[in-house]
């Protein structure tokens, strides 16, 4: 059915959408924290994922008719070539013709070398913009972890005197499970992101690239997913609130 979704692929709008989505979800309840600033930053790179990953997936026209010509050209200097070679009249010696198949193998190897290099052009330079790509997903999501990285539970009950080395704590309990819930999704959605690349484009080197981002993504979401469960075990056990704030270096204003 024409206009239908599909549910075996990744769609990018869907993706750019349930981003922009979520950035204005954080903006609304965290308006001026630099969690906000990462999700702006994430929506943005969706943007651009959407233009990278059609342009990984659709053939380069002009370099596929370069390398056509270019072994258009090798084809016909070795037939050209074969075609010009004097047939021998004599009886040829087995040292001779030892020789001779020898130094063929050497140029039949040299001009399959050439002809597979030329045939994996468009590959490489599709894997390099994918890997390119596939860093910055890396990259933002190591600054999404530094985000939720000081943000522990243990701090709303209240336990010890505060350090006053970190800014004034002044999350709730609530605030807290928002924020450490908007980190995940964003994790979520990164790995997702780097998916793109790979959907349309058969390449090992990338798809390996983006399962280590999945992996990665995966395993900081882990760790956010235990404070959250020590969250809801704080809550259930009745412990009282107490302030919570930035991390280390995050000079924004938190509100409610």
């Amino acid at each position: 059915m024409p206009g239908a979704p599909s549910y075996h692929t990744l769609d990018p709008e869907q993706i750019a959408a349930t981003i922009d989505l979520l950035r204005r979800r954080v903006e609304h309840r965290f308006p001026a924290s630099g969690l906000a600033g990462v999700a702006r930053e994430l929506d943005r790179i969706a943007e651009k994922a959407r233009e990278r990953s059609t342009w990984i997936a659709r053939p380069i026209l002009l370099l596929r008719l370069a390398v056509a010509a270019l072994l258009a050209l090798i084809v016909a200097g070795l037939l050209i070539t074969l075609a010009s070679l004097p047939l021998p009249r004599e009886h040829v010696h087995v040292v001779e013709f030892v020789q001779v198949l020898e130094s063929g193998i050497n140029d039949v190897v040299l001009i399959g070398a050439a002809c597979f290099f030329l045939l994996t052009v468009e590959t490489r330079v599709k894997r390099g913009r994918a890997l390119e790509a596939i860093r910055e997903m890396r990259s933002i999501a190591h600054v999404i972890d530094m985000h939720q990285l000081t943000k522990d539970p243990e701090w709303l009950l209240g336990r010890g005197r505060e350090s006053g080395l970190l800014p004034p704590r002044t999350m709730t309990r609530f605030e807290l499970g928002r924020y450490l819930d908007y980190c995940s999704e964003m994790l979520s959605l990164v790995g997702k992101v780097a998916a793109l690349y790979v959907q349309r484009f058969d390449d090992d080197v990338a798809l390996a690239a983006v399962n280590e981002v999945e992996q990665l993504t995966n395993g900081l979401s882990r760790t956010i997913w235990q404070k959250l469960m020590i969250l809801h075990a704080q809550e259930s056990w009745g412990a009282r609130e107490a302030p919570l704030g930035p991390a280390p270096g995050d000079t924004s204003s938190w509100t409610p």
